[in-house]
């Protein structure tokens, strides 16, 4: 087993960024011994609480106490304010890219992404602007300089829905994908099969932190668009913007429509679909009735789950975690393991 080294360095320090970190912190050499892979995190940068960046190594345990305490200072290192500087100037093999997602512009994580590549790093992402807006730009960016973009946890999270299309059904032709592709909507619509109107559903999903203060990103459909692009341009060779996809979020949905699907045998989901149809290749979200027979209607809680079309194989369905800091940071493991 050839053995590799990758110094890492990452833009952000949320949830995804320090559930990253908990895995390395308890299977940095497991990892080593199991792949032949050893991995160093030599820098962390944020827009709020600053950045350090230490060639030996930062501490761990340190980093994720810092966090908790919102300042970077205590840690040993050089300090820094400014991400896009830290990335001009940390001696890095892989750039962890995992700041706040923006599907209107895809900024400033787009700028990080490109620098990095113009200093020669790899770069592993779980956020979705970047690759919603530019995505098949950015991996020829990538290629053109002899490095690789790695994106499984732009979609669902941990769980490898990417990885399955473009490579475990490689040799078959993708002809649609159907998804549950945001836990907070396949959550509320969940409590409401269980008798919970939309706003107390909402506030139940806000309460446990699947939901955030302004819902408007998930219940209005913008994240699973966003996510339905990724796919059709990632794995159906489109080009497609988040403008184009015809979006209905689940803000219109009530008791009575939950009552009625019951009666018939179905059940509401939020559906992400990418279809092929000749050369074109269109997507939409919207709420959806299934019958309870469907493999997606059974797919309870903040549960993300997808079903692939395919000329050889008919339906391939995948079910898992889509989101979490732990299971997403699995997602960017996977994608720095498959590093050449």
């Amino acid at each position: 087993m050839q053995n590799r080294t990758y110094r890492l360095a990452m833009i952000g320090f949320g949830s995804v960024g320090q559930g990253f970190v908990q895995i390395l912190q308890r299977r940095a050499d497991w990892i080593n011994e199991r792949y032949g892979v050893a991995l160093s995190l030599v820098g962390v940068a944020t827009r709020r609480a600053g950045g350090v960046s230490n060639p030996d190594g930062l501490d761990l345990a340190a980093l994720l106490r810092a966090a908790e305490q919102h300042d970077m200072s205590q840690l040993d290192g050089t300090k820094t304010t400014d991400p896009q500087a830290f990335i001009n100037q940390v001696e890095a093999d892989v750039l962890v890219e995992v700041s706040s997602t923006d599907l209107d512009s895809g900024e400033p994580a787009t700028s990080y992404i490109r620098t990095a590549f113009g200093r020669g790093m790899h770069v592993v992402t779980a956020n979705k602007g970047p690759l919603a807006l530019h995505g098949p730009t950015l991996l020829q960016e990538a290629r053109a300089a002899g490095v690789q973009l790695g994106y499984e946890g732009t979609v669902m999270s941990g769980t490898p829905a990417l990885r399955l299309g473009w490579s475990d059904l490689a040799g078959c032709e993708l002809r649609e994908a159907r998804g549950i592709l945001n836990g907070t909507t396949n959550y509320i619509l969940t409590q409401m099969e269980s008798g919970l109107s939309y706003a107390g559903a909402l506030q139940e999903a806000q309460r446990l932190g699947y939901a955030e203060t302004d819902p408007t990103g998930d219940v209005g459909g913008h994240d699973a668009a966003g996510k339905a692009v990724i796919l059709a341009n990632m794995l159906f060779d489109a080009r497609l913007r988040p403008a184009d996809v015809q979006r209905t979020g689940i803000t219109g949905i009530t008791s009575d429509d939950v009552a009625e699907a019951r009666a018939a045998g179905e059940r509401w989901k939020l559906i992400a679909h990418v279809q092929r149809d000749g050369d074109a290749v269109t997507a939409s979200v919207q709420p959806m009735r299934l019958p309870v027979s469907h493999p997606l209607a059974g797919v309870g809680g903040a549960t993300n789950a997808i079903t692939f079309t395919t000329d050889l194989l008919g339906d391939v369905t995948l079910i898992g975690p889509g989101a979490g800091g732990v299971a997403t940071g699995f997602a960017l493991l996977s994608d720095i393991l498959a590093l050449p």
